[in-house]
């Protein structure tokens, strides 16, 4: 097998069938980060959850993860005036999700592969795949030399922008929809301190932080070294719902923003003119596509075949079930490499599309919805109907992050218990208003007979 891409999801894949007993060539267009300590590139803080510890358990991995993990139990807000409030994204004390850097994980992966006796080859550029010999192309960065290479099997985990993909568009009945995110991302940095409350963090750490502004919002996620990774989600371009990027024409009108916006979180970004002005402004896309696989001899996993928006953050979890499932499929097949990876596709891609529906809807209602009476309101009561009947009623969020219920039966099921939802909301506001009614009445008629009396 050669796995076009070194990232996570071609790292994980590799520990697993190497493990099986196949001989895994890794090979990646960017040079070895191992001899840096770091990978190179802007990420955006992975949050994993049940799906992805599930899948590093199974490489043995989870205990060393969750060692550099934080804990986050819920949703810190912060308003602009800097009031704070926490949401718990569970009724169950013990569900959390987990904050780890991209770059750490990566790495931890990599050190694993090679552990497992996956043969690397780094700086080597994909440029052409003839899935029916089972053959892909690369060229050395460092040498300018091509070369081509056979296998039984050529998996593409080379992302979002994904090569091997675009050479599998230009095939017949080939279908590719990608669909551009209105709002881009931009990291910030909050520092470490040296005291204060949660030294060495400067604010809660056990919590994803949102600044909600309608249409628009920041996030930061907490780091082992105390600091938090920021991410602004700003529109392209300004609208009446607000200003974008575009608004911006210089670090003193980034700074007002802030001061305008994000007050409390201006104090804590000792390098914010820094960051704002040498961070550029990243893009988000959902792409879809299908077939996954070539001539049954080539295959994509991960953000190749169904990049999404990062606001459930499950792009990780969902390209390690990627993972598993092909690992699996291959195994059920051993003899029959296609029928291997149709029923892999099979498996996931009506998944992958319903993450990917989710993710959107979860954008709008951290920026927007988070904040309001409302939506506390229904937490609330979602909260309450799983404590009481958990069996009847599991909320999307915990059916997504805490559970592995395959994300189609979660979206399904999410809907029909949205219908009863709405439903009981209704029945309990009738009640709220017949019970005020009658109160009224009641105060109206006691206190017209004490005047009698």
């Amino acid at each position: 097998m050669i796995i076009v891409g070194a990232g996570l999801a071609g790292c994980l894949l590799s520990i697993y069938l190497a493990r099986a007993g196949w001989t895994v060539d890794l090979r990646e267009r960017r040079g070895d980060p191992r001899a840096r300590g770091t990978i190179a590139g802007r990420s955006i803080n992975l949050a994993i959850s049940a799906r992805g510890l599930k899948a590093l358990r199974r490489a043995g991995l989870e205990e060393t993860i969750l060692r550099e993990a934080i804990r986050m139990p819920g949703r810190m807000m912060h308003s602009r005036t800097g009031t704070l409030t926490f949401q718990k994204y569970s009724s169950d004390p013990t569900h959390a999700i987990q904050s780890i850097s991209r770059s750490a994980l990566n790495l931890t992966l990599l050190e694993a592969a090679a552990d497992a006796r996956v043969t690397m080859t780094f700086n080597q550029r994909c440029v052409n795949l003839d899935a029916a010999r089972g053959s892909v192309s690369f060229i050395d960065d460092n040498t300018n030399q091509e070369t081509s290479h056979t296998a039984d099997l050529i998996v593409g985990a080379d992302g979002a922008y994904s090569v091997l993909r675009g050479i599998m568009q230009k095939n017949e009945g080939f279908d590719y929809e990608q669909s551009w995110l209105s709002h881009g991302y931009k990291e910030m940095h909050i520092a470490p301190v040296a005291t204060g409350t949660h030294a060495p963090f400067a604010i809660e750490p056990n919590a994803l932080h949102i600044w909600p502004r309608g249409g628009s919002m920041m996030i930061a996620l907490p780091n082992r070294d105390g600091s938090f990774t920021c991410t602004l989600f700003w529109p392209h371009k300004s609208s009446e719902q607000g200003g974008g990027f575009d608004s911006i024409q210089d670090i003193e009108t980034a700074r007002a923003h802030f001061m305008r916006e994000y007050p409390d979180a201006l104090a804590l970004m000792p390098t914010f003119a820094q960051d704002f002005q040498s961070n550029p402004v990243g893009s988000m896309l959902t792409v879809r596509c299908r077939p996954w696989s070539l001539h049954g001899r080539a295959v994509l996993v991960g953000d190749a075949a169904h990049a999404i928006v990062p606001f459930f953050g499950q792009g990780a979890n969902a390209s390690f079930e990627d993972c598993e499932a092909l690992t699996d499929a291959l195994a059920a097949h051993p003899d029959d490499i296609p029928r291997a990876l149709a029923a892999y596709e099979q498996e996931r891609k009506r998944n992958t599309d319903a993450i990917a529906e989710m993710a959107l809807t979860n954008f709008v209602e951290m920026r927007d919805r988070t904040a309001s009476r409302r939506f506390l309101w229904r937490k609330k009561l979602e909260h309450f109907l799983h404590d009481i009947a958990p069996a009847l009623f599991t909320p999307r969020y915990d059916m997504v992050s805490f559970h592995t219920i395959p994300y189609a039966d979660a979206l399904a099921r999410s809907r029909k218990q949205d219908k009863a939802l709405a439903i009981a909301a209704g029945v309990i506001a009738v009640v709220a208003i017949v019970a005020s009614v009658i109160a009224v009445r009641w105060i109206i008629g006691a206190s017209q007979s004490a005047s009698a009396t």
